[in-house]
């Protein structure tokens, strides 16, 4: 039966295996695939992957003890602008350690920024090639800021001492200049940054008709936590947005590309809002000066009425005297042409009077004359049909309650009746 090592014996040997023979400190380039701290140690892993095939080609984990923390996070921070976060290239140097109980890692000393700062730009590069190719780099830059910019989207943290210098500047501006402000809450620092902005973008293009420019707003964080505003897709959103979009997150290092494709960028959320009371009071400005000038003109055309009018008044009296002359001969050729048309007329009239005059005299003669000899013929007719006549010829008229009886069947016994003669009346009882 073979001799076997314990564990412990055989993790010692490869302990001094590594100790002897890698000596000294070796720079290594690695993506952080996972960073994080604890107590003041920064723990990292490392990865390497295949450039055109993004397969995993190695992996260790490395950690920086809090002594050389200390001094390495500060300095990297302020020459990249950034903190270490997963994703990020980095340039380590490290040497090996192996324990027997914790195994094997690589212990970190020192980080070179040029080389992050080099990536980065690299990537931001090709973000902004990626951009410009697609034709969108530049569309922010075609829209202009309205005029009269006064309902403005605010996308910041609510408790970002950013957004509230920016509210106070707009609400406590010289000119007492009226905005309105909605807030869209977003996360404006950490690895969110471009979730979070993206979504509220969204929320404000919804409704993009209540609002006439976008402000993207941060303020009272570190420098460290702009990377979230490096990226192409947020980058693409705000390009392609419909709304003007003005950015102040609060940094004096180079633009990002945030910065880059809004429509303004200005350093701070104070500076924002100045730029937007500037723009209003500009406004203003020029509706003061138009004003002005058509008052102006206004004034200017009105004297200029008043002389013409003046030189109307002066030629009036000679023109009108003319213009009263030609009217009173024309009124004069008029009465004359009217009362000749109306002596012609009258005389004419007066024949055609006197003719209908005797016509209708002779008329009327012939038919008084016929009605004349009509009525004596009615009367003679009448007379002759009287009953009064027809009664002084022995004739009777036999009545029962006015009417006169034609039918003796029609009276009954008991019926009294009235029997008028040529002379007097009888009244009999019928039995």
């Amino acid at each position: 039966m073979p001799q076997a090592l314990s564990l412990y014996e055989l993790n010692s040997l490869v302990r001094e295996t590594i100790e002897t023979t890698l000596r000294g400190e070796y720079w290594v380039e690695a993506e952080l695939s996972e960073y994080r701290e604890n107590r003041g140690h920064c723990y990292m892993e490392l990865i390497q992957k295949d450039d055109n095939s993004a397969m995993l080609l190695a992996r260790a984990a490395a950690k920086c003890w809090r002594s050389t923390w200390q001094t390495i996070k500060p300095y990297f921070i302020r020459v990249t602008g950034q903190e270490l976060h997963a994703g990020m290239k980095v340039m380590l140097k490290v040497y090996p350690q192996f324990h027997e109980q914790y195994g094997f890692s690589w212990i970190v000393t020192d980080i070179n920024p040029e080389f992050t700062l080099g990536d980065m730009a690299r990537k931001r590069q090709e973000i902004i090639r990626q951009l410009k190719e697609e034709g969108v780099f530049d569309l922010q830059k075609d829209l202009r800021i309205p005029m009269f910019a006064q309902r403005i989207a605010v996308i910041s943290s609510a408790t970002a001492a950013g957004y509230g210098d920016f509210c106070n500047q707009l609400a406590d501006n010289s000119l007492h200049l009226i905005f309105h402000t909605e807030l869209f809450a977003s996360t404006m620092q950490g690895e969110h940054v471009e979730q979070s902005v993206i979504a509220a973008l969204n929320m404000i293009n919804d409704r993009a008709d209540d609002f006439d420019v976008v402000v993207i707003i941060r303020g009272g964080g570190g420098t460290s936590d702009f990377s979230g505003f490096d990226t192409l897709a947020l980058a693409e959103n705000v390009a392609n947005f419909p709304l003007p979009i003005i950015t102040g997150i609060g940094h004096d290092r180079d633009e990002c590309i945030l910065d880059m494709v809004s429509n303004t960028r200005v350093k701070t959320p104070t500076a924002a809002a100045a730029f937007l009371v500037d723009n209003l009071a500009a406004t203003y400005d020029a509706v003061a000066d138009a004003e002005k000038r058509i008052a102006s003109c206004v004034s200017h055309s009105l004297d200029v009425e008043h002389m013409r009018l003046d030189r109307l008044i002066k030629q009036i009296p000679l023109l009108f005297s003319t213009v009263r002359a030609k009217e009173e001969m024309r009124l004069q050729r008029a009465n004359i042409s009217i009362c000749s048309a109306a002596a012609s007329t009258i005389k004419a009239r007066g024949m055609e009077l006197a003719t209908l005059e005797r016509e209708l005299s002779s008329i009327t003669a012939h038919t008084m004359e016929a009605r004349h000899n009509r009525l004596k013929q009615l009367e003679l007719q009448l007379r002759a049909l009287d009953p009064a006549r027809m009664l002084k010829y022995g004739y009777s008229i036999t009545r029962i309650n006015g009417k006169a009886v034609y039918d003796a069947a029609t009276l009954t016994a008991g019926d009294t009746i009235e029997t008028t003669l040529r002379t007097g009346t009888i009244k009999s009882t019928v039995k």
